[in-house]
C-alpha cells in the first residue's frame, strides 16, 4: 500500500483538495486497497478548522466527494514513518518541513508539481481566490502521482 500525505500551510485549501482529488482518482481506477491518503498543515493556524468553503465549492463543482468532517491537523515527526510520500505545495511549506524533518534520508519529501515535470508552486487560492487554477494544478499532479511519477 502506498501512503501519501499532502501538505500545505493551513490544511484548509490546497492539501485537502489534493487529498480528495487523489482519493477520487484512486477510486475511479479501482485502487482503493492500494492507497492510503491524508493531508496536513505545516502551521498550527487552522488546526481543527474544516475545509475552506470556496475549496469545498470547487471540489463539488467538479464532482469530487470530500469528507465534510475533515479538519486541519499539523504534520508531526511520526508522519515521516507513517507515510511513503510527503508531498508539499510550495517552497514555503518545504522551509517549514525542513524544521520538522531535518533530513529526508529516504527521499520521501517532494514538491507536488514536480511529479508532473514542473518545478513551481501549486497556485495558492488563499491569496488569489482562483480555486480553478489550484484545481488544475492538483489534478495534473495527482494524475502524475497515480501514474507513478
Amino acid at each position: 500500500m502506498t501512503r501519501i500525505l499532502f501538505i500545505c500551510h493551513g490544511n484548509i485549501c490546497r492539501s485537502p483538495m489534493a487529498e480528495f482529488i487523489m482519493k477520487a482518482m484512486v477510486k475511479e481506477n479501482g485502487l482503493e486497497n492500494e492507497y492510503y491518503i491524508e493531508s496536513a498543515a505545516v502551521s498550527r493556524e487552522e488546526i481543527g478548522n474544516g475545509i475552506y468553503p470556496p475549496a469545498r465549492r470547487c471540489l463539488s463543482a467538479h464532482g469530487i466527494a470530500y469528507d465534510p468532517n475533515k479538519t486541519a491537523r499539523q504534520v508531526t515527526r511520526a508522519d515521516y514513518e507513517r507515510f511513503d510520500r510527503l508531498v508539499y505545495m510550495d517552497d514555503s511549506n518545504r522551509w517549514w518541513l525542513k524544521r520538522i524533518f531535518p533530513e529526508d534520508s529516504e527521499g520521501k519529501i517532494s514538491l507536488m508539481l514536480s511529479h508532473a515535470g514542473l518545478h513551481r508552486d501549486v497556485a495558492d487560492p488563499w491569496y488569489t481566490g482562483d480555486f480553478e487554477a489550484t484545481y488544475r494544478d492538483l489534478t495534473l499532479a495527482c494524475g502524475a502521482l497515480l501514474e507513478g511519477r
